[in-house]
């Protein structure tokens, strides 16, 4: 009887050996998801031969195959039709259907669609979500957040929406990450002409006390810093060049030798302050930039940590710049399918929703060499009836954890084989 129920347990697991690796990671979304919120936005309603999960599908494959246009995404998708459907009835969509979806159809779905498949993968793994933080800030023991933006250029002077300089257009990504899982916990996509401190109070809202937020001089608004003081939050970031302080207390300087000066300050600019009236620490200290050293100021609202663990912080800033440094290398963010602040959202967020899935597929397989190399190999066995998981997990090279599961086989014309060795 043991035996017979091993057998029909095996039997019902899915055999991912007769699937294509993209239909293993669009199915990654649970089956449910898509039709509900297509429903929820009257996307359903709209849609006729061209469903909601067709159009997610494209798009997902549009950044996993880093097409450049609408004409790439449906002649290729038209080329693997009866795979398309083997992905819950996915269709392959003409280019003026594909262009009106994206221009139509509200991109606040896709946004939906990326937070509700983030919050899936975090509830039914909750070992995905957490474990990134850096190892000298693991004593801390509360959640540290980084804020930051990215630049999308479009390069197209004609959007207006989007106009940044004179001749170019851009679209700009305002993101807060958690230091913890690496992870966007909130997204904003603005205009490029925008300025960083307009979008600082929306960033930081759902932050708690005793929690802390890292950002650079961009983000700076004394307003919005004494907001987060009130109400408990701890921020560490960089003082302008130009800020009017007064010295109160200077502070005794620690062994190393990195911490030039230690000092509590209050602001002397008129606006400044009546927007920040209380006591501000700063630090400075010498940095490591590209191999040479660089005086960098930290003010922060914590009168009790250590200099060295305020610039430890800040050194933790620069994990959001890897966010977005693999962000633009693995997914679709230089050519755009549609001019449109619609088109241009849909397309941002089925990219972060594919980095998303390729960051829990390089969890799931412990993959360990650079993520950009994951996302080639995903593209390049994209049609491949392959187990994803069992590719990533055996993928490596000479300095890796695994060897290759490929070898290399030499071709040889018939009669010219060369003579059998023994």
């Amino acid at each position: 009887m043991k035996k017979t129920k091993r057998k029909a347990k095996r039997s019902n697991r899915p055999n991912h050996k007769h699937t294509t690796v993209l239909r293993q990671l669009v199915e990654l979304i649970p089956a449910y998801l898509v039709p509900a919120l297509a429903r929820a936005h009257g996307i359903d309603m709209q849609a006729r031969t061209f469903s909601a999960w067709s159009h997610v599908v494209a798009m997902l494959y549009a950044q996993v195959s880093r097409s450049m246009g609408l004409n790439d995404v449906c002649d290729a998708l038209k080329f693997h039709i009866s795979d398309l459907f083997a992905m819950r009835a996915a269709r392959a969509p003409a280019h003026n259907t594909l262009s009106h979806a994206n221009k139509t159809r509200d991109s606040s779905m896709a946004e939906q669609l990326f937070w509700r498949v983030l919050a899936h993968l975090q509830s039914q793994w909750p070992a995905f979500a957490r474990g990134c933080c850096p190892k000298k800030l693991w004593r801390m023991r509360r959640a540290i957040h980084v804020v930051d933006s990215t630049t999308v250029r479009l390069v197209v002077s004609c959007i207006n929406w989007a106009k940044h300089r004179t001749r170019k257009a851009a679209a700009k990504l305002h993101t807060r990450i958690s230091l913890q899982s690496f992870l966007p916990a909130f997204v904003i996509i603005g205009a490029g002409a925008e300025h960083d401190s307009v979008r600082a109070p929306a960033l930081c809202a759902a932050l708690k006390e005793g929690e802390v937020v890292l950002f650079d001089k961009a983000y700076v608004h004394f307003k919005h810093l004494f907001d987060l003081a009130v109400r408990g939050v701890f921020f560490v970031t960089r003082e302008k060049t130009n800020l009017k302080i007064k010295r109160v207390k200077k502070l005794p300087r620690p062994k190393d030798k990195r911490i030039l000066r230690d000092e509590l300050v209050v602001l002397r600019g008129v606006r400044t302050s009546r927007d920040y009236p209380q006591t501000l620490r700063r630090v400075r200290a010498l940095v490591e930039v590209d191999g040479q050293q660089r005086e960098m100021v930290f003010l922060t609202n914590n009168l009790e940590w250590s200099a060295v663990t305020i610039c430890e912080l800040y050194r933790a800033r620069w994990q959001i710049e890897v966010f977005f440094k693999q962000l633009k290398q693995t997914v679709q963010l230089v050519d755009f399918m549609g001019n449109s602040a619609n088109a241009v959202k849909w397309q941002i967020w089925t990219a972060l929703l594919t980095h998303l899935l390729l960051r829990y597929l390089a969890w799931q397989s412990g993959w360990e060499h650079s993520f950009s190399r994951l996302g080639n190999n995903v593209r390049a066995a994209m049609w491949l009836k392959i187990d994803l998981n069992e590719m990533l997990a055996r993928y490596g090279t000479a300095g890796g954890a695994y060897r290759s599961m490929w070898r290399a086989e030499p071709g040889w014309l018939p009669g010219f084989e060369p003579p059998a060795m023994g």
